[in-house]
């Protein structure tokens, strides 16, 4: 059967959506032309805040104070799986070296950024883990430089959470500013800092449009939209941990999308039953996000069966993708587009938010059909070289020259023709593209 949806969303991600690109690329211009105190001008303005922008040692001593041993612990715990993780796809990258033809060695290197900008949301919701997330894969990467960026609170500064987190994961530099001033000073090297080699970090549409604006002259992780999840369940799934699974996730923002894909009518109608009570019994400031996201945003979708549920999985190539179906390895074979997968009800999308290891910054609006999330590899420059002896050299030479002619471009065809003549004086070579 063609999919039913007991449920259908009536606003995608980009409804309603305002164009922020003139407002973005104007601030950007103003910061690259006014440096250090339209910044400061900026930050002021947007984030009422007049302290200082990079921490000082004394600061950050003053803000890990302030922070609860039970809660430093949990960060500690959460940055040694995200570590280890990183360490271990890290490994995943080798330096290698191939024998391409007799005499020719070509080669792969791995080589770090030098300097890697972090922007960590503060607004709503401090996003302790996204310290974490981005700061750890830098320095696991091996980055020489590595600031962390984060909103202020008027009078108060980041919190102190975010500042202990940035400082045990490894960033050289705390900076108290936020959104496109923040991801700007980063760029644009304001404040002393190095100018950052890549920019990587969730963050509001404004900031999403800077990173957007200045992809070319700087790398970024990927633009990000509101985030998403989809859950495929099947009869055996408990409703109501299926059910508390999609609040979780639709309390991030009010046009955060979350999917329930199943081939079980009764189990939907149970889900789509409790999540209004779930969600009434959050605090305002969460009820808020998840009342507006399950009401504009939701779906419900019966499939089938099995494989018609990953198909639809698939389409929708969700950020998050959860699995609470019998046969869990027929699944992670079967699917193929997601940012992150989590199979089986013993895990979670928090968890992988949180503390799991596997990194939250993940691609939304679909982008995982060609992308996976940040890692490692991100920081990574894969590079290539080569070297050859004379004989090696020599039917490379001669097809570089026969298919540079062909291509009409002469000047390439002749820095193989100067080397053949060179390295073997007394040979005469066909090198025109004519049979």
């Amino acid at each position: 059967m063609a999919r039913e949806y007991l449920k259908k969303a009536h606003l995608t991600a980009s409804s309603g959506a305002t164009d922020v690109h003139e407002i973005v690329q104007g601030i950007l211009n103003d910061i690259e032309q006014g440096g250090d105190q339209a910044a400061m001008d900026y930050a002021a303005k947007f984030d009422k805040y007049e302290g200082s922008i990079l921490m000082s040692e004394a600061e950050i001593e003053a803000a890990c104070a302030l922070v609860p041993e039970k809660i430093k612990r949990d960060i500690e715990f959460s940055h040694d799986n995200v570590r280890r993780f990183a360490e271990a796809q890290k490994q995943t990258l080798k330096d290698i070296e191939v024998e391409v033809v007799p005499g020719l060695i070509a080669g792969q290197k791995t080589i770090p950024v030098d300097a890697a900008g972090c922007y960590v949301p503060g607004g709503r919701y401090s996003h302790i883990a996204s310290a974490i997330m981005t700061v750890t894969t830098a320095k696991v990467a091996g980055c020489k430089h590595i600031v962390a960026c984060s909103p202020p609170r008027p009078d108060v500064g980041i919190a102190p959470a975010i500042v202990y987190a940035a400082k045990v994961c490894g960033a050289d530099k705390i900076m108290a500013m936020g959104g496109v001033q923040g991801v700007a000073a980063m760029t644009f090297g304001l404040f002393g800092l190095p100018k950052a080699n890549i920019l990587v970090g969730p963050g509001n549409q404004f900031v999403a449009e800077a990173k957007r604006i200045l992809f070319g002259r700087v790398g970024i992780d990927m633009i990000a939209g509101p985030t998403d999840s989809l859950i495929l369940a099947d009869a055996k799934a408990d409703p109501m941990i299926v059910a508390t699974d999609l609040v979780g996730q639709a309390e991030h923002g009010y046009n955060s999308p979350v999917w329930l894909v199943t081939d079980d009518r009764d189990m939907a109608e149970e889900v789509m039953r409790l999540v209004p009570k779930l969600i009434d019994d959050l605090p305002e400031v969460n009820r808020e996000n998840a009342t507006a996201a399950w009401r504009d945003y939701a779906e419900v979708i019966l499939c089938a069966d099995r494989e018609e549920m990953a198909a639809t999985s698939d389409d929708y190539a969700p950020e998050h993708l959860t699995v609470m179906a019998e046969d869990l390895d027929w699944w992670l074979d079967r699917l193929t587009c997601y940012g992150s997968l989590f199979l089986g009800e013993e895990t979670t999308v928090a968890f992988g938010d949180k503390a799991s290891g596997t990194n939250h910054v993940l691609p939304t609006s679909r982008a995982a059909t060609y992308t996976g999330g940040l890692s490692v590899h991100k920081y990574m420059k894969i590079v290539t070289w080569q070297r050859s002896t004379r004989d090696g050299a020599k039917p490379i030479a001669e097809a570089t020259a026969r298919i540079a002619r062909l291509e009409g471009m002469e000047g390439h065809a002749r820095t193989a023709d100067i080397r053949l003549a060179k390295f073997f004086p007394d040979e005469v070579f066909d090198l025109t593209a004519e049979d």
